[in-house]
């Protein structure tokens, strides 16, 4: 384990420095330059074609999907749409690129010079600049068979998948971040969960991390004061959590913090992040001046995206995150806080959802905030994930709102909606959890708690009103938590003659 630096002695006596690239795989049907399909999972080596495995003789062809979304990408960020760019090759050998090069782009990007404002938790504005973002075709997945952690060294022999050999990316890479200071950790998550908002907002990608759709390369250095040129970085390589990308940038704050103040040099270098302890350890040392030997690609011509087109793309582009969350936040009332926990817990868009299908805000977030979201971490899934759509929520509130059933029985109907049975209205019907609204039924009732707790009844005509909660437990325990509390209570003062 690295020596480590106190953060906040790290902060004190450096400026850290960021740079962030962030790879989305965009959701097209096929890939980038073939027509294999663009899907998750799959035997391995399925999702391929003689072009996804660099055969010789086969010809790539542009998918114009992939760059439709790479220019929303663009627009969203604010960034200008090249007039004119090229594919490029980047010539390395490695294991998951049969054809020993990968078709990207080099110094004509689709889309450049841009920025995005990133809300931190305070509610306080962090501008990122973009240098580029630009389109490139992902790798094949090696798995290392033998080694240790999955990892290339020791391994026995590796296997490779390539079904993800040509999915189509975006590659958006930031200027150096400076003035973050302590909360370089946060601007680096809020940054990079800000372009994953984006990307849903656009269409562009589903954006689930924990699938790799969205992967981040944290660079990170350390310099004496903001006045000082820039340190040596490290670029700890494909973060695809929040708290792992603020952990890995606290972590090399601190690492490095700890090699400057005892003398020492950074190295740079690529670093691998440990999810379960957030630490990070070294991986290849790596020069700026590598030499991928890009030159353009021959097999694809140049890209004229027409201007009437990009206008066209750029009127249609959705109402982006950040100004959304704040017209929510209004419409819905929801303090500030409640509205980052919103957003912090992924439950934004299915909270909106269930309000569409005539929910009201509040009641809407007690259930994806509350029981919903207690599931989803017991089950360590994701919210979007529960077995439960918006417009069921939208029901099941409908039906306590009726009177057709109260929280209580809410909570069995839910249940049952999770496990299968049905719709909640089906549930209530196939279960018998409709509220007792007979009037008939519910006087027995209360006249047979009545009559089986005599000195109850003497302490409330004794003007200890509060001793009829202990009959209205037991009306509610003989009609199964079915009867309305509140009228049952009035039928018990009433029927003791208080």
């Amino acid at each position: 384990m690295s020596e480590l630096m106190d953060y906040e002695q790290v902060v004190k006596n450096y400026d850290p420095v960021l740079g962030i690239e962030v790879h989305v795989e965009l959701g097209t049907k096929t890939k980038m330059f073939d027509a294999a399909p663009n899907a998750f999972g799959g035997d391995p080596n399925t999702f391929v074609t003689p072009v996804s495995l660099g055969l010789p003789g086969c010809l790539p062809v542009v998918n114009k999907r992939a760059v439709e979304y790479a220019i929303k990408i663009g627009l969203a960020l604010n960034c200008e749409i090249a007039e004119y760019c090229r594919f490029a090759r980047k010539n390395y050998f490695y294991p998951d690129l049969t054809k020993a090069f990968q078709t990207s782009q080099s110094d004509e990007p689709i889309a450049h010079d841009g920025y995005v404002d990133v809300e931190l938790e305070d509610g306080t504005m962090f501008r990122v600049e973009i240098e580029r973002a630009h389109m490139e075709e992902d790798a094949g997945k090696n798995t290392h068979v033998g080694g240790a952690d999955g990892r290339i060294h020791g391994a026995d022999y590796s296997l490779v998948d390539y079904n993800r050999a040509g999915v189509p990316l975006v590659e958006i890479v930031t200027r150096p971040i400076t003035g973050a200071g302590e909360r370089a950790p946060e601007v680096a998550a809020a940054y990079v969960q800000t372009l994953r908002d984006i990307f849903r907002a656009l269409g562009v990608s589903e954006a689930r991390m924990e699938r790799g759709n969205v992967r981040a390369d944290i660079n990170v250095s350390l310099r004496d004061t903001p006045d000082s040129p820039l340190g040596v970085r490290s670029e700890t390589k494909n973060v695809n959590s929040f708290r792992g990308i603020a952990s890995a940038v606290r972590f090399e704050m601190q690492r490095q913090g700890a090699i400057l103040a005892a003398g020492g040099t950074v190295v740079q270098e690529t670093r691998h992040f440990h999810e379960e302890d957030g630490s990070t350890s070294a991986g290849r040392e790596k020069s700026d001046a590598e030499d991928y030997r890009y030159f353009p690609e021959p097999d694809l011509v140049p890209l004229v995206p027409a201007r009437e087109w990009v206008e066209e793309l750029r009127a249609a582009l959705p109402e982006l995150p950040v100004a959304k969350r704040r017209r929510l936040r209004e419409e819905w009332g929801y303090a500030d806080k409640e509205m980052r926990d919103v957003v912090n817990a992924g439950a934004l868009e299915l909270i909106e959802a269930t309000v569409k299908a005539g929910t009201e805000p509040g009641a809407a977030r007690k259930w994806w905030m509350g029981e919903l979201s207690r599931r989803a971490k017991e089950n360590e899934s994701a919210l979007e994930d529960m077995p439960i759509t918006p417009a069921q929520i939208a029901e099941l509130q409908g039906l306590i709102d009726s009177g057709r059933i109260n929280d209580k029985l809410a909570r069995q109907v839910l249940e049952g909606v999770l496990m299968g049975e049905g719709s909640p209205t089906e549930v209530v019907e196939a279960r018998g959890l409709e509220v007792v609204s007979d009037e008939d039924a519910l006087r027995v009732a209360v006249q047979e708690a009545i009559d089986a707790n005599p000195a109850v009844v003497e302490k409330i005509r004794g003007g200890k009103v509060q001793a009829s909660g202990a009959l209205v437990g037991a009306v509610m325990k003989a009609t199964r938590g079915q009867a309305d509390a509140a009228r049952v209570r009035e039928l018990i003062m009433e029927m003791v003659g208080v």
